[in-house]
C-alpha cells in the first residue's frame, strides 16, 4: 500500500507519526479534571423552554455531534469532507473510484468487464463500428472471392457423398476439404489480428476516457501487427504440439502391433494433453494486450501473460470462456438467418443447400457474405474488448495500474511526480 495521500488503509494512523497540525488532544485521564469550580453564568434560561435545533436551509450542513466523553478534538470529530465522510471515527467506506472512461479505476467485476465492452462500443461508436466493418469487409471480399473463382475450381467434394469412392478418392476430397477450410481460415485469422490490434488502442484510450481515430489506432498499432500476427500463430502452435506429444506414444504402439492397448493410450494421452493445452493457452491468453500496449516482443509477452495469469486462472478462463459464447451467441443470431436465406435465394432451396457439399454459387456466397460481415462487425470489439480490459484488470490488482492510469487521465490529485507512486 502506497503511503500516498488518500490511499491509507482504513484504520491506519492518519499521520503515521507525523505531526497533524492540530492542539494535542486531552486524554481520558484529563477529560474530567477542572482547574477551579464551575463559573456558570448568571443569567440561566428558564426551566423547561429549551426548543429543538430548526432544520438547517437548503445546502446547510449540520453540525456535527458532539464527541464522546475524553475523545474531543481526535479524528473522529472530523467534519464531514467531500461526499459526506466524517474520517476515521465514523467511516462509511471508501469514495468511489474514479472513471475516467469506461470503467471505475479499481478491480473490476465481470458484469463491468462486460459492460466496459459495450460502453467502449456505445461510446466511440463511429471508430470502433468504422474498423470493425471495413476489416470484416475487406475480409470477405477476399474470402468470396477466392471461393468463387478458385476454390469452386478446384476442390471436388462429391466423393465424400459416394458410397462406392475408394480410398484415395475420399482421402483426396478430405484433402481438398482442409485445404479449402484453411485458406479461408488464415485470411479470416487475418482480418481478426488486424481488427484486435487496432480495436486494443481504442479500448485503451476508452478507460482514459479519450477519443481516438481510426488514423491514430492504425499509427499506433502498425509497428505491433508483424509481432501480434506471429504471436497469434504460435499460441495455437504450441497447445496443438502439446496434444501432439500426448497421443504419439499411444499412436507408435497402435502402429507397431493390432492390439487395442495403443489405442486407449493415444486417446488417454490425448485427453490428458488437451487439458494441459488448455492451460497453457489460458495462461498465454493476455499476451496480445500486453504486446501492443506495451510495446514488448512475443517472448517478453508470453512471460507477462503468464505472470498476470499466474493464481487468477479459474477467473481469466470464466471470463473469457463467457465473452466467447456471447460472441458466438451473437453472430449466431445474426450469421445462421443469412445463411439460410443465401440457401432460399441461390436455386436450390434451403434442402438443397443442406444437402449440397459441392460446389457454392455466387448468389449464397454474397448474401452470406453480408450476414457473415454484420456479424463480425458486432463481434469483433466484444472480444477484443473484453481481453484488453481482463489484461487491464489484472494489471490493477497486482501491479496498481490504477494509479497510472488515473495520471495518465489527469486527474486531481495525481501529478506525474506524485510521490510514492508505484512505475507500471
Amino acid at each position: 500500500m502506497n503511503d500516498t495521500p488518500g490511499w491509507a488503509s482504513p484504520g491506519s494512523a492518519p499521520s503515521d507519526g507525523q505531526d497533524s497540525g492540530r492542539p494535542d488532544a486531552e486524554g481520558p485521564a484529563d477529560a474530567g479534571r477542572q482547574d477551579g469550580p464551575p463559573k456558570w453564568s448568571k443569567e440561566q434560561p428558564p426551566p423547561a423552554q429549551w426548543s429543538p435545533p430548526s432544520n438547517p436551509g437548503p445546502g446547510a450542513t449540520p453540525p456535527p455531534p458532539p464527541p464522546p466523553p475524553g475523545q474531543g478534538g481526535g479524528w473522529g470529530n472530523q467534519p464531514p469532507g467531500p461526499g459526506g465522510y466524517r474520517g476515521w471515527g465514523a467511516w462509511q467506506g471508501p469514495p468511489p473510484a474514479a472513471k475516467p472512461g469506461v470503467i471505475p479505476l479499481r478491480p473490476l467485476g465481470v458484469g463491468e468487464i462486460l459492460d466496459g465492452a459495450v460502453s467502449t462500443m456505445r461510446a466511440h461508436w463511429r471508430t470502433v463500428l468504422g474498423i470493425s466493418l471495413t476489416v470484416a469487409v475487406l475480409t470477405e471480399i477476399v474470402v468470396v472471392l477466392l471461393q468463387g473463382l478458385v476454390l469452386n475450381e478446384s476442390v471436388d467434394t462429391e466423393a465424400l457423398d459416394d458410397p462406392s469412392a475408394t480410398v484415395g478418392e475420399l482421402t483426396r476430397a478430405m484433402g481438398d476439404t482442409m485445404l479449402s477450410s484453411g485458406v479461408v481460415l488464415a485470411i479470416t485469422l487475418l482480418g481478426t489480428i488486424v481488427a484486435t490490434a487496432l480495436l486494443t488502442m481504442v479500448t485503451s484510450r476508452a478507460v482514459l476516457g479519450k477519443p481516438v481515430t481510426t488514423t491514430e489506432a492504425w499509427r499506433d498499432s502498425r509497428p505491433q501487427l508483424a509481432k501480434l500476427f506471429g504471436l497469434t500463430l504460435l499460441i495455437p502452435l504450441i497447445g496443438a504440439a502439446i496434444i501432439t506429444v500426448g497421443i504419439l506414444p499411444g499412436l507408435l504402439i497402435a502402429l507397431a502391433g493390432p492390439s487395442d492397448a495403443g489405442a486407449t493410450l493415444a486417446v488417454l494421452g490425448g485427453l490428458a494433453a488437451a487439458v494441459a493445452a488448455l492451460w497453457i493457452v489460458v495462461r498465454l491468453s493476455l499476451a496480445s494486450p500486453a504486446l501492443m500496449l506495451e510495446k514488448q516482443g512475443i517472448k517478453k509477452s508470453l512471460t507477462r501473460s503468464a505472470k498476470l495469469v499466474h493464481g487468477s486462472w479459474w477467473r481469466v478462463f470464466g471470463i473469457q470462456l463467457l465473452a466467447a459464447i456471447i460472441a458466438n451467441v451473437v453472430a449466431s443470431i445474426i450469421v445462421i438467418p443469412f445463411t439460410f436465406l443465401a440457401g432460399a435465394v441461390s436455386g436450390d432451396g434451403v434442402t438443397g443447400f443442406l444437402d449440397s457439399t459441392g460446389e457454392l454459387g455466387w448468389t449464397f456466397l454474397i448474401v452470406s457474405g453480408v450476414g457473415s460481415v454484420i456479424g463480425s462487425m458486432l463481434t469483433f470489439p466484444i472480444t477484443a474488448g473484453v481481453t484488453v480490459l481482463l489484461y487491464i484488470d489484472q494489471r490493477i490488482r497486482r501491479e496498481a495500474l490504477d494509479l497510472e492510469l488515473a495520471r495518465a487521465a489527469g486527474l486531481p490529485g495525481h501529478t506525474p511526480h506524485a510521490p510514492g507512486s508505484s512505475g507500471s
